[in-house]
């Protein structure tokens, strides 16, 4: 029952048939060549990519080369100044050293010229105070040697006065004074006091009373102390 009521397909007609087949070679072929086309645009693409680093290649292999150039000159200049800058200071220091090697000896022969100098000042300090002296040697030889034949003792004293009165002048001429003490007040600055003894009247008393030994300044400077007794 069923079968009767199925509907049977059309019959396909021969040239309806062939209309299709045809059709279907031109979808073919119409793919195909889309397909082409598709690869050559994808191939133009490909090439044009590939063109487009080889020509920035070269952009970015020049910057680095021009730097690499620039760089070393910069580090040779520098190295340059500072090797001659080195240089300088070691010829500085070369010249300071020498000059205090000299200086170190100019100064060691002043040291030991200064001292030789010192010793023989010491040495021959009293030279002319000596040859000053020796004079008044020779009168007091002369005087003991006429007063061992001299019968008149007032020529032998007017003699010895002499002798004595040009020690004075002596010593004087070389700025050696006596120290002013019998009958002065008493001063620790210019006397020594040996003992105290009664003063013999009121106004002797804290005053010197009697001189022991004479004492003598050098100018301003006292050489001995004299030896005085101080009445109290």
């Amino acid at each position: 029952m069923l079968k009767r009521f199925q509907k049977k397909p059309d019959p396909v007609k021969p040239e309806e048939a062939e209309n299709q087949v045809t059709d279907n070679k031109d979808t073919n072929v119409e793919n195909t060549d889309a397909g082409n086309e598709e690869t050559a645009v994808s191939d133009s693409e490909v090439k044009e990519n590939d063109s487009e680093p080889t020509e920035a290649a070269p952009e970015m292999t020049d910057s680095p080369e021009t730097d690499d150039d620039s760089e070393p000159d910069e580090i040779t200049d520098e190295g340059s100044e500072e090797d001659e800058e080195i240089l300088a200071l070691q010829k500085e220091l070369s010249d300071l050293h020498d000059k205090y090697l000299r200086l170190a000896a100019e100064f060691d022969n002043y040291r030991k010229r200064t001292l030789r100098e010192k010793t023989e000042l010491i040495q021959t300090a009293g030279e002319a105070l000596l040859i000053d002296i020796l004079p008044m040697v020779d009168d007091f030889e002369r005087g003991l040697e006429q007063a061992s034949k001299a019968e008149d003792m007032d020529a032998v004293r007017t003699g010895m006065d002499l002798i004595y009165s040009k020690l004075e002048d002596f010593l004087a001429n070389h700025g050696v004074r006596e120290i002013e003490a019998i009958h002065e007040p008493f001063d620790t600055d210019w006397h020594e006091a040996v003992t105290n003894i009664p003063a013999p009247s009121d106004d002797m008393k804290g005053k010197i009373v009697v001189v022991i030994q004479k004492g003598y300044k050098l100018h301003e400077k006292v050489i001995r102390y004299p030896k005085v007794v101080v009445g109290e």
